[in-house]
């Protein structure tokens, strides 16, 4: 086995991972991820009871129990950088092992599910909660890393190139089939997320700045691919799910609608929304 050098693997004094300052006997084989800190607290006011609690940076983690199984809920913050850390070393405390700084021979695989806040692209009602089957990365993260694709993975990358006009290919990636079936029910839509790199222009909101690319809003409406059509936009699951892919774990994206950027609506209950969304979720694991 190779050895991983102390400046590739960072580990705290007590030997906890560097950024989310967690040990490998705090992490659960599920996991409940979200975006904003205080949404964590959303997550574990419904646990039976909370064993573990870690603040650091945007990462909060608190571990517990929800009728009898151990979870764990950790926050991100925004974007597929973020991701990026959160999953490496979410990874690594599943499968190096920190005294030797050596894979496992024996991987685990993690379930984890991302609950989080999204904007429709098609005619979706407020309040929706909605399964992310594909994710569209408009983000550059893949392009340091050797992620495999399907054909039709490729092809929809590229004829979303070309109509949107990007200097490089999306990456496409499609979810847990077994996590979808898990948590889907006739309550739920399924649908294809787009991840964008920013909340403004990334997403076509205008509010001081010229944009690039005024129409992006219509084009990624009205893009499709054979009977796959672009849902929702947001700013993780992409990274979500090609981490997952390259590393060998589950991942879901689970989406509250709280904005319907087709009809300029957004939701004045928002946080009704995303609770109901969390309930959903634990009810289902």
């Amino acid at each position: 086995m190779v050895k991983i050098p102390e400046s590739e693997l960072i580990l705290n004094k007590d030997k906890s991972i560097y950024h989310l300052n967690l040990l490998p006997k705090h992490i659960s084989d599920t996991i409940i991820t979200v975006g904003d800190p205080s949404r964590v607290f959303m997550v574990s006011k419904y646990f039976d009871d909370v064993d573990f609690e870690m603040n650091r940076r945007e990462f909060i983690t608190h571990v517990g129990t929800y009728k009898g199984k151990k979870i764990t809920v950790i926050s991100t913050g925004m974007g597929t950088d973020n991701i990026e850390i959160f999953f490496t070393e979410l990874d690594a405390l599943a499968n190096i092992d920190f005294r030797k700084r050596e894979e496992k021979a024996k991987k685990k695989k993690l379930k984890i599910i991302r609950i989080g806040t999204s904007g429709a692209l098609q005619d979706i009602p407020l309040g929706s909660h909605l399964l992310s089957d594909y994710a569209v990365g408009l983000d550059t993260l893949m392009c340091f890393y050797n992620l495999p694709q399907d054909d039709l993975e490729n092809e929809i990358g590229k004829k979303l190139q070309e109509q949107i006009q990007l200097p490089f290919q999306p990456y496409v990636v499609r979810g847990s089939q077994e996590l979808k079936e898990q948590i889907r029910g006739d309550d739920m839509l399924i649908g294809n997320t787009v991840t964008c790199p920013g909340f403004y222009g990334p997403q076509g909101r205008k509010i001081r700045l010229e944009l690039k690319n005024p129409r992006l809003m219509e084009a990624l409406n009205y893009f499709h691919h054979n009977d796959m059509w672009l849902t929702n936009f947001e700013m993780e699951t992409a990274g979500y799910y090609s981490m997952a892919r390259l590393l060998g774990h589950e991942v879901l994206s689970a989406n509250a609608i709280i904005a319907n950027r087709v009809k300029n609506e957004f939701a004045k209950n928002s946080t009704e929304i995303i609770d109901s969304l969390i309930k959903k979720v634990l009810d289902r694991l």
